[in-house]
C-alpha cells in the first residue's frame, strides 16, 4: 500500500496478463502481479529500481510513459525489454496518484497462439461447406470436360488446394498404371512424385505442382519423373497450373507427357557421338600411321628372293598368315622384320584392318604407357584432349612390337594383363574398353637371354612366343642379292627422276660378295647413293673394301634433304661435264638419260642457274 492510498493488491491480481505499478518519481516497481512476476523475474519481497532493469530501451520506455500521461492510455511493441519474450506494452496512468502507472504486458507468443486457435475454429466451422463446394466445382469442370480430358493424348490431372487428386484423365492412368479410383481423394504427390530418379526424396514443399496453387505460379518442367503403380519410373515433362472458382484458388490442373522414350533416344544419341568422337581420333590416328607406312619401303615390296631359307620363311608366313596367333620375329638389325609382320598382317582375315607398328624402344620410358594404352585429357600435364593408344588403335587389327625387350618391366605387365584381358583402360580412366588385337612382335636379339638378364618378362615371353620366325642374314642367301638389288635402284631412280643404270656382271658379283653386316637396310642405302652418283648409264657401287671382306663401312641413312641435295650437285654435275649444253647427244640431258624438257624442268624446279657451274667445265 502507498502511504495515504488503497491497497492496489486485489486489482493487480485481477488483471489476466502480466501487471505492474511503477511509481515514476521514485522509479520503482511498487506492485505485480504473479504473471509479472514469473515473465519479469521480479522478487515479490522487494521493490525495483526501473531504469536499471530497463538498460538500453530506459529511453524508449520514458518516451512511451509520458504518451501514456498525455494521452490517458497507450501502447507499444517497440521496447524489447531485457531478459523477457517480445510483449505488446499497455498503460495508463492511476487516477488520483501523481507519478503512479498501471503497465500491463501481453506476451506476443500467447497473442499468436491465440490467432491460430482462432484461424483453425473458424476454419474448422467452415470446412465441410467449403470442401463440399471445392469438390462440386471439380466434379463439374471434370463433367463439362469430360470428352476432351479423355481426348487428350497428354495425361490430365487436377488436385484441389489440400494436393488431393480430383480427377484424372484416361491417358494419365495407362500411363500411371493408376486407376481414377486409386488416385481420387488421395495425395497425389505421395502416390507419384514421392522420390527423384537418383532415390532422393521428393518432398511436398520443394514440389513445383504444390507451388502452382500455393504461390498462384505456373510451372513448366522439362525432365522429372512421375512413379507407376508397379514401382517403375518413367520421365515425363509437365505443365502445372493454378485454378480458380469465382477468382477463388482452387487448386491445380497438371498437364504430362511420358518422355522415357524420347530420354532414351537422347542418350543413344550421346553414346553413338561419344563413338563417332572416338572412332574420329582413332581414324585420324590410323590415317597418321598409314602415311607413315606409305612413305617407307615397306609399301613398296615385298619379300623377295628365291633361296631355301626365304622360301622357308614364306612358308612359315602363309601357314601363321590365316591364324591369330602370336608371332615372334627375330633376326639381325636390316633383315627384314618388318617387312614379314607386315605379309602376315596383309594375308591374314585382319588385313582390312590397320596394321599398327610400334618402335618400343623409340619411346621415353615415361611415354610408354601412353603411348601404349591411351590417355584421357588431363591424365598428364600434356593432355590436352582424349586420345586412344596403340592397343585402342590395332583393335581387329594388328599390333607389331619392334624390339619389344625395350619395353618397361611395368610396362610389360600392364601389356600382358590387357593382351589376356581383351580389355584396355587409358591413363586416367576407370572405363575398360574391349580389344581383339592379334600381336607380332620383332626382336634383334636372343629373347632367353633377354629374359635371363631381367629385360623382359617371362611370363610375357610365353605368351608371345607361340610361332617363331627366323630372319636370315644377307650374307647366308648370296642367291638373294641380285633380285633384291635390282628392285631397290628400281625403287632409287624411281624417287630421282631418272632411268635405272645398268647394274653390270662384275658390279653384281661385287654386291654379292660383300658380307653386308647391315643386311638388306645397308644394301639399300649403297644402292641409293649408287643410283644418285652414277651418271654415265651404269651402276657405279663403292663398297670401301675389297670382295669378300668381313666387314665393310656403314652407309648411312640419308634424310630427304639429303637426297634432294644430292640430285642437285647432280644435275649441276652433268652441266659442267656437258660445258652448259643441255640438248644434243653429249648435252647434259642425254648425260642424265632423260629427254632435255624433264632436264630443263629440273634446272627450274632446283632453281639452277648458269652462274653456279659455269667456269668450272
Amino acid at each position: 500500500m502507498l502511504d495515504g492510498q488503497v491497497p492496489f493488491d486485489s486489482i493487480l491480481a485481477a488483471v489476466p496478463d502480466a501487471a505492474v505499478l511503477l511509481d515514476a518519481s521514485a522509479d520503482k516497481a511498487v506492485g505485480w502481479n504473479d504473471k509479472a512476476e514469473a515473465l519479469l523475474g521480479l522478487a515479490a519481497t522487494e521493490g525495483h529500481g526501473v531504469s536499471a532493469r530497463l538498460g538500453s530501451a530506459l529511453p524508449r520506455f520514458i518516451v512511451f510513459l509520458e504518451e501514456v500521461e498525455h494521452r490517458g492510455a497507450a501502447w507499444t511493441r517497440d521496447i524489447e525489454l531485457p531478459d523477457a519474450p517480445r510483449c505488446e506494452i499497455r498503460g495508463r496512468p492511476v487516477s488520483g496518484v501523481s507519478g503512479l502507472f498501471l503497465v500491463v504486458l501481453h506476451d506476443l507468443r500467447e497473442l499468436e497462439r491465440h490467432a491460430q486457435i482462432s484461424e483453425t475454429a473458424d476454419l474448422h466451422r467452415a470446412g465441410v461447406g467449403e470442401w463440399k463446394r471445392a469438390q462440386g466445382f471439380f466434379t463439374e469442370l471434370e463433367r463439362q470436360n469430360q470428352l476432351i480430358l479423355n481426348a487428350a493424348g497428354e495425361g490430365i490431372y487436377g488436385v484441389n488446394a489440400e494436393g488431393k487428386t480430383t480427377f484424372v484423365n484416361r491417358a494419365a492412368q495407362e500411363m500411371l498404371g493408376w486407376t481414377s479410383e486409386d488416385l481420387l481423394g488421395r495425395d497425389m504427390h505421395a502416390l507419384i512424385h514421392h522420390h527423384h530418379l537418383n532415390g532422393d526424396v521428393y518432398h511436398a514443399q520443394d514440389c513445383p505442382i504444390y507451388r502452382a496453387f500455393r504461390f498462384e505460379q505456373v510451372h513448366r518442367i522439362e525432365d522429372e519423373v512421375f512413379w507407376r503403380k508397379d514401382g517403375r519410373p518413367i520421365r515425363v515433362e509437365y505443365v502445372s497450373t493454378p485454378i480458380y472458382d469465382q477468382k477463388m484458388l482452387a487448386g491445380a490442373v497438371i498437364i504430362f507427357r511420358d518422355i522415357t522414350e524420347r530420354k532414351e533416344n537422347e542418350r543413344r544419341l550421346r553414346e553413338a557421338m561419344d563413338q563417332v568422337a572416338e572412332l574420329r581420333d582413332r581414324l585420324e590416328q590410323e590415317n597418321a600411321y598409314l602415311q607413315e607406312a606409305i612413305s617407307t619401303e615397306r609399301a613398296h615390296h615385298d619379300i623377295l628372293g628365291h633361296s631355301p631359307q626365304i622360301r622357308q620363311l614364306l612358308t612359315k608366313v602363309e601357314l601363321v598368315a590365316r591364324t591369330d596367333a602370336t608371332v615372334v620375329i627375330t633376326g639381325e638389325p636390316g633383315t627384314g622384320k618388318s617387312l614379314v609382320a607386315t605379309e602376315i598382317h596383309k594375308e591374314s582375315d585382319r588385313g582390312r584392318r590397320p596394321l599398327i607398328h610400334f618402335k618400343c624402344g623409340a619411346v621415353a620410358p615415361d611415354a610408354v604407357d601412353a603411348e601404349l594404352f591411351g590417355q584421357v585429357r588431363g591424365a598428364s600435364a600434356g593432355a590436352l584432349r582424349d586420345r586412344p593408344g596403340k592397343l585402342e588403335l590395332a583393335h581387329g587389327g594388328t599390333l607389331f612390337l619392334e624390339d619389344v625387350e625395350e619395353l618397361p618391366p611395368d610396362s610389360q605387365g600392364r601389356l600382358l594383363h590387357a593382351l589376356q584381358d581383351g580389355a584396355v583402360t587409358r591413363l586416367g580412366d576407370t572405363r575398360a574398353r574391349a580389344i581383339d588385337v592379334r600381336v607380332i612382335a620383332a626382336t634383334a636379339r636372343s629373347l632367353d637371354d633377354e629374359v635371363r638378364r631381367g629385360r623382359l618378362r617371362e611370363d610375357l615371353r610365353l605368351f608371345l612366343d607361340v610361332f617363331p620366325i627366323a630372319c636370315t642374314p644377307l650374307r647366308d642367301r648370296p642367291e638373294d642379292i641380285p633380285v633384291i638389288a635390282t628392285h631397290l635402284l628400281q625403287l632409287a631412280c624411281a624417287r630421282l627422276y631418272r632411268d635405272p643404270p645398268i647394274i653390270t656382271e662384275r658390279t653384281m658379283q661385287e654386291l654379292c660378295q660383300y658380307h653386308w653386316p647391315g643386311n638388306v637396310r645397308e644394301l639399300r642405302n649403297v644402292i641409293e647413293r649408287s643410283a644418285i652418283l652414277s651418271t654415265r648409264g651404269k651402276l657405279v657401287v663403292e663398297l670401301g673394301v675389297s670382295p669378300g671382306a668381313a666387314r665393310g663401312p656403314q652407309v648411312g641413312a640419308r634424310t630427304e634433304a639429303d637426297i634432294q641435295q644430292a640430285i642437285r650437285e647432280n644435275l649441276l654435275a652433268c652441266l659442267r661435264e656437258a660445258d652448259g649444253k643441255v640438248a644434243g647427244p653429249r648435252g647434259a640431258a642425254a648425260l642424265l638419260g632423260v629427254p632435255p624438257t624433264t632436264f630443263y624442268s629440273r634446272l627450274r624446279a632446283f632453281g639452277i642457274k648458269a652462274s653456279e657451274w659455269d667456269g668450272h667445265g
